[in-house]
């Protein structure tokens, strides 16, 4: 979808259309969850603090959070995708995979899906959605913000590598700042660029995420699109209006965390092996630590010797703006045997 959160307001709320429009608190320590278009042109997106985001336009509009209005929005959009396969992969409440290869409608081309399905969500909702329609889960995600807003993307087979060799490094899912300033000091600028390296070597840079690199430099991704996710994690976490200073304030913040995780444990009857700390200091610099165990955590008692173990590997040494509790760990992960199957990508 489009600037979701902020495209809902602006529908509901027609004196915001037009407008530089962000939602989210306006307050000192406020931070923006989405941006309209408008207040794009200004340098505004999602995640930056309300005080940066009002010295770059000072007459931006914010607007309070309905996240129950958002959820609803996001059940009619998703209806929408089931109406064409069951094979939908939520990334987010307004973002998803789907795999069209062999769908309810029988319909021989992806991107005619596509266009039908951009057409029944404005429709019903009247909000813009925008398409990538490719070969595999990267170049389609990929694809998807080429012509924002309210486009369509097609890369075709016999067209990939030569798109990839043109994309700009930072355009890669996947590849965020720091990232992409790391390639740019290995002289890694674009896709062509990241192909000259090989496995071994983006390894050695990337660790893990090196053979991911790899593998979508060339075209590859086999991932297949895997509906009706399990939660891979129950969490809890809360930005302070003022900042943490002693650790006698951190503490009691940490106690009324585990109470709030305990209770959306117990809400969602699941049971992790893992624990992990997140915090935020001042600087909004970020760390997490976590500690896994051989049971599951399923009492107050045994999530808080574990929490004392990470809160004192953390070492908090400066004021801290965020804490934040996660569970996870619930299962082992499955492998899912992916059939490839061919369907044309345009008629």
């Amino acid at each position: 979808m489009d600037a979701f959160f902020a495209s809902i307001e602006q529908r509901d709320f027609p004196e915001l259309k037009g407008k530089p429009v962000v939602v989210g608190g306006s307050s000192e320590r406020g931070v923006i969850a989405a941006a309209s278009y408008e207040a794009r042109q200004y340098g505004i997106f999602s995640a930056m603090p309300s005080r940066t985001a009002v010295k770059r336009c000072p007459h931006l509009i914010f607007q309070k959070h309905r996240f129950d209005v958002y959820k609803e929005v996001s059940r009619q959009i998703m209806s929408v995708f089931y109406e064409y396969t069951d094979l939908v992969e939520p990334l987010s409440l307004d973002e998803a995979f789907l795999d069209v290869t062999s769908n309810k409608k029988g319909m021989a081309s992806a991107t005619m899906i596509a266009r039908e399905i951009k057409q029944k969500i404005y429709e019903q909702t009247q909000l813009t959605a925008s398409a990538g329609v490719s070969v595999n889960k990267f170049l389609a995600k990929v694809a998807s913000d080429q012509r924002k807003p309210n486009g369509i993307f097609l890369i075709r087979p016999e067209e990939v590598m030569g798109f990839i060799e043109q994309l700009p490094i930072q355009k890669f899912f996947g590849v965020g700042k720091k990232t992409a300033e790391k390639m740019h000091a290995l002289n890694i600028h674009c896709g062509k660029d990241l192909q000259k390296y090989d496995l071994a070597k983006l390894v050695h840079h990337f660790g893990k995420a090196g053979k991911y690199f790899y593998d979508v430099s060339h075209g590859e991704d086999h991932r297949p699109v895997i509906a009706h996710r399990e939660r891979k994690s129950v969490g809890i976490e809360n930005t302070f209006s003022k900042d943490l200073f002693d650790q006698q304030q951190i503490i009691r913040e940490i106690e009324l965390l585990k109470e709030g995780l305990m209770r959306r444990l117990a809400k969602s009857d699941k049971y992790g092996k893992t624990v992990t700390l997140k915090v935020k200091f001042d600087n909004f610099e970020q760390l997490t630590r976590s500690k896994t165990v051989d049971y599951e955590i399923k009492n107050e008692q045994q999530l808080s010797i574990l929490v004392k173990d990470v809160l004192q590997e953390a070492h908090i040494s400066r004021p801290v703006r965020l804490l934040g509790l996660t569970i996870s760990n619930f299962t082992q992960d499955r492998k899912v045997d992916a059939l490839q199957l061919k369907i044309e990508f345009e008629l």
